[in-house]
């Protein structure tokens, strides 16, 4: 079945919640190998959380399949020519189908296009080194940032003691070689 990629309505709101909170913090009989639900408790996003997105310089990008969004990716650029990348979730019963490795390539080729940005920048749970393995292997270095998961920021609540997250950051110039490897 095709699938279409295409920017974010405020009328996604209520799907992209959803399928946010069901990647990063599924029940224990769901979830792919990508969520936190061990570190982090709570849900990784709200509704008016997720509406307030919706605004200049930054985009959600969703995948669909027959309608139904499988697959999403937030960027949010800044006046320093960096774009975050965040967000980036895939239904639980797709993941390990390539999606999140798709979505972060068509959201770096996004940001390249439409907001010129010169470096991609993400956050990562500090505890999840097969998830900073991932980025790493599709050109992400650490930066060696490190600050305390941001229990006021609305994404949850850790479950552990000094749970920190980290920066990754990738030059812009590296898509075109991210590109010619698909």
């Amino acid at each position: 079945m095709d699938m279409i990629l295409r920017e974010a309505t405020p009328l996604d709101a209520a799907d992209i919640v959803g399928l946010v909170n069901r990647a990063y913090r599924p029940s224990s009989e769901d979830g792919g190998w990508t969520h936190e639900r061990d570190l982090v408790a709570g849900n990784r996003t709200e509704y008016e959380q997720l509406l307030s997105l919706f605004r200049p310089l930054s985009k959600i990008l969703v995948l669909c399949q027959a309608e139904v969004i499988i697959a999403c990716v937030h960027l949010l650029h800044n006046e320093d020519s960096t774009t975050d990348i965040g967000m980036l979730a895939t239904e639980p019963n797709f993941q390990t189908h390539g999606l999140g490795k798709r979505m972060l390539l068509e959201a770096e080729q996004y940001a390249a296009e439409h907001f010129s940005a010169t470096t991609f920048r993400l956050c990562v749970v500090l505890a999840r080194p097969e998830l900073i393995a991932f980025y790493q292997r599709r050109g992400y270095q650490q930066t060696g940032e490190a600050e305390d998961y941001p229990i006021d920021a609305g994404v949850g609540q850790p479950r552990i003691d000094g749970l920190q997250i980290i920066t990754l950051t990738k030059p812009a110039k590296r898509l075109a070689e991210d590109r010619s490897l698909l």
